[in-house]
């Protein structure tokens, strides 16, 4: 059990959160000791958080946003240092990427905050100011570096192992000691950012733990008393995060923290965040803790660019797009770490100043992009990444998740950083009311629920009478229109409600887009050996719902199965077959939907693979099935791999029977 102890001075907080850090400047401690009163926002408790526990908030992008025009302001409505207000609202630890050169050779900048280490010393020195410390995170890349994407820096791209280990430790070295210098309260420093299984264009574990050592050595030397933090993605993916920290451990990489991202969209439930990270830190004694993690207040785009995230059914959403649901988010994450997780340090909202630029034109906000690099690629990165910056360039697309307004005010969603210490816990009112979903068959009655769920201040759910704004001509055209998805909206006691009617032909196969969570009723003949085959929690993967089948293999020609189900007792009649599937680094493949009537072929369909989000849909047809006829369909997938293997996802399979027959 942790001990819980509340922050008890001001002396008290400098000397908690001291690191590594030089002289020259002048603090003025805004880190509150004590509860924030007078706040809306239902906040419950986090009991037992140490005094010493990381709340934290990357604001890269501030220096790129105020060269833009970008004002911030305090609760109060004045103009302010925005990390006088993050002091002030409970956050203790800044976080700032780093990347070496994210400029071209005409000296633009390539976006994204155009981090280098400069813009860091100043974000730092500010931080400082208000008595915060600083994580500071090297990409040791010129720009983003994620699990897609981990390239080397412009200057080191055709250095050998050897000198590019070198270049890492006196680079990161170099780095340090300007932010001591400059009196930056350093902290934390991770060595790379989401690195799984890659780092700064290296792809193996024997190279990538050579470039970790460098950067770790260098912290020791010039920050001994900051944390070295490793920080990966993805925990939902079974096995990684142990496979990573056994990489670690047989290599003997000297590193603190064992970090991870965590976005509720898409990286599983947090009861298996706990189990994974609790694992590393039993088996290896590690410190844990979460990254990275934010959430959206709201659906609407602010800056002409777009969200990431934003309404319509294709994320999970844990909790309203309201700023009591983003506070909710961050109380129930860290109460995790807190209480959920051994040996968990922290948790750090990412990018929570990122705003809009402008709300005139995306003219206006992309020459700001371009000229200021507030945006999260400009033109200019294409120099550098042209697969991806170089075509995809422009705005923020997170700046709806934010926990500052368009014009720059603090969300109260801000204060759930000082008020999870002591909690807060105004009356209980309705926040949001809850999508409703429904699924109906093309041939059955449309009848429209008459409540809806309020979502409480607390997370909790209340039933509440709802009127939908369907008429019966929308009942009329819903029925004549085919396999759609049609939106509505509805009144449910003075709160907005949105209704999804997904109108579906009845489905003869059980378990068709895997929402069991299970495989049964069907069943996988391996005739490889593949890395992974498995039913998979990830929405953002899915053709339909939250889960479908997963295959991944490390080796070539080693993706070779079949996945079918068996269907009996049908009313004779006739038949079509379809199941979808979208995947990459497959080459040569022979992949094809079938169907089988008493085991003996009835059709099948060639498919093809063509990339991330390109789903592929095999339809077998004329499936004439006689009385007391047993029906099997299934899918055939071999593929022979690029380089590293293939990986694949099949979802949405359907048995429907043709009408006329």
């Amino acid at each position: 059990m942790k001990k819980s102890v509340i922050v008890s001075s001001l002396l008290a907080a400098l000397m908690l959160f001291a690191g590594c850090s030089g002289s020259g400047i002048s603090i003025e401690n805004a880190v509150p000791d004590k509860k924030i009163e007078g706040s809306s926002l239902y906040v419950k408790k986090v009991e037992n958080m140490p005094e010493d526990f990381i709340l934290g908030m990357d604001a890269s992008s501030v220096i790129a946003e105020e060269k833009s025009g970008v004002k911030y302001y305090d609760f109060d409505g004045n103009e302010q240092d925005v990390f006088k207000t993050l002091a002030q609202a409970g956050v203790n630890t800044v976080r700032v990427r780093v990347w070496n050169d994210p400029f071209d050779a005409e000296g633009n900048g390539y976006g994204g905050g155009n981090n280098d280490i400069e813009t860091a010393v100043e974000i730092g020195r500010r931080a400082t100011k208000y008595g915060m410390g600083l994580l500071v995170d090297f990409h040791l890349s010129d720009f983003w570096a994620d699990p897609g994407k981990q390239m080397a820096p412009k200057a080191w791209k055709e250095m050998d192992i050897e000198t590019k280990t070198r270049a890492v430790y006196e680079y990161v070295k170099a780095s340090l000691q300007k932010l001591v210098s400059e009196g930056v309260n350093v902290r934390m420093v991770q060595i790379g950012n989401e690195t799984n299984g890659a780092l700064c264009g290296e792809k193996t574990w024997f190279n990538i733990q050579y470039l970790m050592q460098a950067g770790s050595k260098a912290v020791r030397e010039i920050c001994p008393d900051a944390l070295v933090a490793l920080h990966f993605a993805n925990p939902e993916k079974a096995g990684s995060y142990e496979n990573y920290a056994s990489k670690l451990a047989y290599y003997n990489v000297d590193y603190d923290v064992f970090a991870s991202s965590y976005y509720p969209y898409w990286h599983g439930t947090l009861e298996n965040l706990c189990a994974v990270l609790n694992k590393v830190a039993a088996d290896y004694d590690k410190k844990v803790m979460v990254m990275e993690t934010s959430y959206a207040y709201t659906a609407e785009d602010t800056d002409f660019n777009g969200n990431t995230i934003s309404d319509g059914g294709t994320i999970a959403k844990a909790y309203p797009f309201t700023v009591q649901g983003q506070a909710n988010n961050v109380r129930e994450i860290t109460d995790a770490v807190v209480n959920g997780m051994q040996n968990g340090i922290g948790v750090v909202y990412w990018e929570g100043t990122w705003i809009s630029v402008g709300q005139n034109s995306w003219e206006e906000n992309h020459a700001l992009w371009e000229k200021y690099g507030s945006g999260w690629a400009s033109s200019f990165a294409a120099a550098y990444d042209p697969d991806d910056a170089g075509k995809y360039y422009g705005g923020c697309a997170v700046d709806n998740q934010a926990m500052f307004g368009p014009d720059g005010k603090p969300l109260e969603s801000l204060r759930v950083f000082n008020l999870m210490r002591w909690g807060n816990e105004p009356e209980l009112k309705a926040d949001a009311v809850e999508d409703t979903v429904l699924f109906i068959d093309l041939n059955g009655e449309i009848i429209l629920p008459d409540t809806a769920n309020a979502v409480m201040s607390d997370n909790s759910k209340s039933a509440v009478p709802v009127t939908w704004s369907v008429t019966d001509a929308d009942i009329e055209r819903m029925k004549a229109g085919g396999e759609k998805t049609y939106e509505f909206e509805g009144d449910a006691d003075g709160l907005a409600a949105k209704l999804y009617v997904n109108m579906v032909e009845y489905n003869f196969l059980e378990n068709y887009s895997f929402e069991t969570g299970e495989l049964a009723p069907w069943r996988v003949t391996e005739r490889g050996k593949a890395s992974e085959l498995y039913v998979e929690d990830k929405i953002t993967d899915s053709l339909t719902g939250q889960w479908h089948m997963h295959f991944w293999s490390s080796d070539k020609n080693s993706v070779d199965f079949s996945l079918e189900q068996e269907v009996a007792d049908l009313p004779a009649g006739e038949y079509k077959f379809s199941i979808s599937i979208m995947g990459g680094d497959c080459g040569n493949t022979d992949i094809y939907a079938y169907a089988l009537v008493d085991g003996v072929e009835a059709g099948r369909a060639p498919m093809s693979i063509n990339g991330y989000g390109n789903w592929d849909a095999g339809e077998v047809t004329g499936i004439t099935v006689a009385e007391g006829q047993t029906v099997t369909v299934g899918i055939f997938v071999k593929c022979e791999g690029e380089g590293s293997g293939a990986w694949g996802k099949i979802d949405d399979a359907k048995l429907n029977s043709v009408k006329g027959r």
